[in-house]
């Protein structure tokens, strides 16, 4: 076989595994390549197109409108262009593409392109709006809808009431705000206590996780879109005019880019609202409550949150405290949830028992108040005609996330005199419980305490030894 066919077919079986559509064709549009991925993206086999000319295959390309055409006609490349067309079932195609001429010398012999698949990603992007449209609508007060007032924030840890007292300050005003909470500690409790106290609580609240959206999408649901801004668009307004005379939630803000950063920034300066590919500018009345899972001060150090932006939404800050700095309240909350599910599942359970309140306490509460809420709730489901929550009616893995994964708590407070000596009596302790537990098996103890077996081994031997 001939060294120039050996290539070619080592070259093809190369191209038919990655994920991006090749097509490659000579100087007179014929094609000489093309790949799996093209295949798949345009629903054409390869026989049907390797060996004819471009225009057989897609009888409406014209240089305007193929990227391939344009560059042979050109023999300038052509960068991350979208191309829309259909193919031969009918079917809408959108792509990127990359297109480069492909030269001999001075002579141009061909191109080849490179496309990558965004039917799936645009077709999306107009659903995503078209249910976010429908799901919210512009009024306030409707049947069976959940709303939060300041009377559902449960607790009187020290705290959590203060808290608390900055949202009740902040529903009197319209200034923006910023809180901030672990997640599961109820920011948007809090976000709609302050909408629903307030002035505007008869037009609309509107929540939207920042982080739930990829970035592409994201602009085009908070500021609409224009028709013709890209492929499939259509004229819709985005999330701060659905808000308008209402509240904008925005929650996880930090997850967004620094140029989307940009853009809420000066919508917040400006007060109003461009839609993406329009020209137009949309004033607006919306109230920001902005809120993020780590110290803000934090993610402007490690570049995740604009410094401007910071300042122009922290005019109110709330910091809500998680629940294991609040654990005085655990009792409070499980008395209301207790009460929330005996009511929904009509059951007759008065407590938990003393061992799962003590459990409760000194349990490390990573998912906050939702993850105690979903605690009661799994036990609920368990319960028959007992009164009492117990160890039996937690789920398996409940129980044993309860009683193994325990916070260290001090039991008195100790003036510490060298700090390390302190510390390795502390975690001596653990390791001891630990291997205790699991009967010496250090294996066991060591996927337990997240270390390596090797880790453990030493530890023991400085310890023990």
């Amino acid at each position: 076989m001939h060294l120039d066919s050996i290539l070619l077919l080592a070259s093809k079986g190369i191209l038919d595994t990655i994920e991006e559509g090749v097509h490659i064709v000579d100087r007179a549009g014929i094609t000489i390549l093309y790949n799996k991925a093209i295949e798949t993206i345009e629903g054409l086999p390869q026989n049907q197109v390797i060996g004819k000319h471009l225009l057989d295959i897609f009888p409406d390309w014209t240089k305007e409108n193929s990227t391939l055409l344009t560059v042979l006609n050109t023999g300038e490349p052509i960068y991350n262009r979208e191309q829309s067309y259909l193919n031969f079932k009918g079917k809408r195609i959108r792509t990127v593409n990359t297109t480069i001429p492909i030269f001999d010398g001075n002579q141009l012999v061909g191109a080849v392109e490179v496309s990558r698949n965004m039917t799936t990603v645009t077709d999306m992007t107009k659903q995503i709006i078209e249910l976010q449209q429908k799901l919210i609508k512009p009024v306030k007060r409707q049947k069976g809808i959940k709303q939060y007032h300041f009377d559902q924030l449960i607790g009187k840890n020290h705290k959590y009431l203060e808290a608390i007292k900055i949202a009740k300050r902040a529903s009197k005003s319209s200034s923006s705000v910023l809180i901030y909470g672990d997640t599961g500690t109820g920011k948007e409790l809090f976000s709609q206590s302050i909408h629903f106290a307030s002035d505007r609580a008869n037009m609309p609240f509107i929540a939207q996780n920042c982080a739930a959206i990829p970035e592409n999408l994201l602009e085009g649901l908070l500021f609409g879109t224009s028709k013709g801004s890209f492929t499939g668009a259509e004229d819709r307004p985005g999330l701060f005019e659905q808000a308008e005379g209402g509240t904008l939630l925005l929650d996880e803000i930090n997850s967004m880019s620094q140029t989307l950063q940009a853009k809420i920034l000066r919508v917040l300066q400006e007060n109003y609202v461009r839609r993406v590919g329009g020209n137009k500018d949309i004033p607006i009345n919306v109230r920001i409550i902005a809120a993020t899972n780590e110290e803000p001060e934090t993610l402007i150090e490690k570049g995740q949150f604009r410094k401007d932006l910071f300042y122009r939404l922290n005019v109110i800050n709330i910091r809500i405290p998680s629940l294991n700095e609040r654990v005085d309240d655990i009792p409070i909350l499980v008395d209301f949830f207790i009460r929330e599910y005996n009511e929904k599942m009509k059951k007759d359970v008065w407590m938990v028992s003393d061992e799962i309140m003590e459990a409760f306490k000194r349990y490390n509460w990573a998912g906050n108040i939702r993850e105690l809420k979903n605690f009661i709730e799994s036990a609920m489901n368990l319960v028959t005609d007992d009164h009492v929550i117990g160890k039996e009616h937690m789920p398996s893995h409940v129980s044993e996330v309860l009683m193994k994964k325990e916070r260290y708590i001090p039991t008195q407070t100790t003036t510490v005199d060298d700090l390390n000596k302190h510390l390795e009596s502390i975690e001596k302790d653990i390791i001891d419980k630990t291997l205790k537990q699991y009967n010496n098996n250090i294996s066991k103890a060591a996927e337990h305490l997240k270390v390596s077996r090797q880790n453990l081994q030493y530890k023991i031997k400085k310890y023990y030894e």
